[in-house]
């Protein structure tokens, strides 16, 4: 069962407002508010009194903080000036009785610009910030790992629409401004103050407007090359532009590729360890996933592999594509077959080509279907109860890894096994 990676530095799920008060970004309204309260309790303990309210030397605690209190909301006028003792705790009672109206209508006149220009008010002072454009899952899990790893970082999520839910959850749970626009806009660039930024993440669904946006981010802030992150969708895309400029400039990824190689890296690698001689393993479903699971297992366990059966609806036309591409030599027998996961007479011509009883056999269900996926890779298990079935879905599942764990296979997904794989560098 996949664990969704754990931090003590931060938890989004438990964080509140007060550990968040806690942090780094303590407001300086809050520090201004804390020191006039200091300032007028130090000038009435040092004898200091006030003109209609000549008692105060010998009040209360209680009764001398709710004189200061008054001083925030103008009430300071019935109570006279300050009168008595030292000099100096005069002087500090009257920076109380000014600096606290003072703070109370710089309070007010923030309100008032929130109001009539909220989008101004949230991108002022932008500095050592992330600009993400971009609100779908994968943005969540950057922001999962980046509040892992720095919890007050600054971050401007910028996308062409909102869903008003996910809007939300970008707001209160990850503590991150929400900008309506496409980073494409110089006028927008220019209010993100980019050249002030560490790092911009374009994480939308569309590959051309993403390039798009970052050739003019390194137009517009050249100093931020090698720290721009482009999300490809399309893996054939993705392999030509790396070898471009820009692609040398950016930091280019495609989620699937890299849950993949953590795929390889931390469950098969570990599976082939456990088994005497070569493994067999049968992957249903060769889309994104599917093909970066072949190159790493090229890449890096091709030795532990006597036979590797593909599974695709299009599986043919996918192959080509990946050998033109990818042109690596492979020692193990490969198989490709066209059919769907769920009719058995698939997993017919797969059993008349491996002997599917070993227990070095392994089933890698990653279509796009969680449904199926579960479901194919529990008739497997039942079927051929020596193997080692895997079954994937997109998002993290309790349902899925509960039933998993009951009837002891492997399930997975590809937001946990990405972000395994997002680089650390990427949250600093």
């Amino acid at each position: 069962m996949q664990q969704p990676p754990n931090s003590e530095s931060f938890n989004p799920n438990t964080d509140t407002p007060i550990k968040r008060l806690t942090g780094a970004n303590f407001g300086w309204r809050w520090i201004a508010v804390g020191l006039i309260f200091a300032l007028g309790l130090t000038a009435f303990a040092n004898g200091v009194a006030l003109t209609a309210r000549p008692e105060v030397t010998s009040a209360p605690v209680p009764e001398r903080v709710y004189y200061i209190l008054g001083l925030f909301v103008v009430g300071g006028l019935d109570l006279g000036t300050p009168v008595g003792g030292p000099v100096w705790a005069q002087a500090i009672l009257w920076i109380a009785f000014f600096g606290a109206p003072l703070l109370t209508a710089s309070a007010v006149v923030e309100a008032v610009l929130r109001v009539l220009n909220p989008q101004q008010w949230l991108l002022r002072n932008l500095h050592d910030h992330v600009v993400i454009f971009g609100s779908g899952e994968l943005t969540i899990s950057y922001l999962r790992m980046l509040r892992r790893q720095n919890r007050n970082c600054r971050v401007v999520v910028v996308d062409t629409e909102f869903d008003s839910i996910r809007e939300q959850e970008l707001q209160q749970k990850y503590g991150v401004a929400t900008v309506l626009g496409d980073l494409t806009l110089g006028f927008l660039r220019n209010q993100l103050r980019l050249q002030h930024a560490k790092r911009v993440l374009l994480l939308g669904e569309n590959d051309f407007q993403a390039f798009e946006a970052a050739t003019r981010v390194l137009e517009s802030a050249p100093n931020l090359k090698f720290r721009v992150v482009i999300h490809c969708q399309n893996l054939r895309f993705m392999r030509t532009l790396l070898q471009t400029s820009l692609g040398r400039h950016c930091v280019i990824f495609n989620r699937y590729n890299m849950a993949g190689m953590a795929f390889v890296r931390r469950n098969l690698k570990e599976q082939f360890a456990r088994t005497e001689g070569l493994d067999n393993v049968i992957i249903a479903g060769f889309g994104r996933f599917g093909q970066s699971v072949v190159e790493q297992l090229r890449l890096t366990q091709g030795n532990e592999l006597a036979h590797v059966v593909i599974i695709d609806q299009d599986a043919e036309r996918r192959m080509m594509v990946v050998e033109e591409q990818q042109q690596l030599p492979s020692n193990y027998e490969r198989s490709v077959m066209r059919g769907d996961v769920a009719n058995p007479e698939v997993w017919r011509r797969v059993a008349a080509k491996v002997d599917l009883e070993q227990p070095n056999t392994v089933f890698i269900l990653g279509t796009g279907s969680g449904r199926d996926n579960l479901r194919t890779a529990l008739w497997l298990k039942q079927k051929y109860p020596d193997a080692h079935v895997f079954a994937r879905s997109n998002g993290q599942s309790r349902f899925a890894s509960s039933v998993a764990d009951e009837k002891d296979i492997t399930a997975f997904s590809i937001n946990g096994l990405l972000e395994e794989m997002i680089p650390v560098r990427w949250t600093r």
